[in-house]
């Protein structure tokens, strides 16, 4: 009987033990994915560097002029544009912007129609998949010269713009998720 014993309390001994290394180890994973996500809003995925590297405009800057028709006829210009909209710049042939196009559909799906604009350049492939998925939830606008992308600094692809009612910029990022909208509620 005593033996039963000694070796019940050292299998509780050692659960214990797992028990504490097995918390001890969720806890690192969880400070490592802390780090990952600031790593990753610190450096674009697709090696665009900062945030601050995606436009040559900085938050609080004037956007550009510009006039575009959406695919639904109606005119976009810097003037027309809501307090807080966001403006999309997409292409066919990105990589980022295909992998995005879910998280985007459905985070647009959440808002209001008229505040969300998404940009797509058609100059390197045809945008049909993007149109396809984002006419529902956003005002398009398909551009080959991309009037727009000049109007607001825009660099790469991704990029994403909050903008203010005057036109100014509010926020540029390349994920939607790190826009103060784009956030889940």
């Amino acid at each position: 009987m005593p033996l039963l014993i000694a070796v019940v309390s050292l299998l509780g001994v050692l659960c214990l033990l797992t028990l504490v290394l097995t918390l001890g180890v969720i806890r690192r994973l969880r400070e490592h994915t802390k780090l990952m996500d600031a790593l990753y809003e610190a450096v674009d995925l697709l090696g665009a560097g900062p945030a601050t590297s995606l436009a040559s405009l900085d938050k609080g800057e004037l956007v550009g002029d510009f006039a575009a028709t959406t695919l639904d006829g109606d005119p976009v210009t810097r003037e027309l544009l809501p307090e807080g909209a966001v403006v999309a710049f997409l292409s066919a042939n990105c990589a980022g912007c295909r992998a995005q196009l879910p998280e985007i559909a459905s985070w647009a799906a959440g808002q209001d129609r008229r505040q969300v604009v998404a940009v797509l350049d058609s100059s390197a492939g045809d945008p049909e998949e993007l149109v396809t998925a984002l006419s529902p939830v956003a005002q398009v606008v398909v551009e080959d010269d991309l009037a727009m992308g000049n109007a607001f600094g825009l660099k790469v692809f991704p990029t994403f713009y909050q903008v203010s009612g005057e036109g100014r910029l509010l926020a540029v990022e390349g994920k939607i998720s790190r826009l103060p909208v784009g956030s889940p509620a």
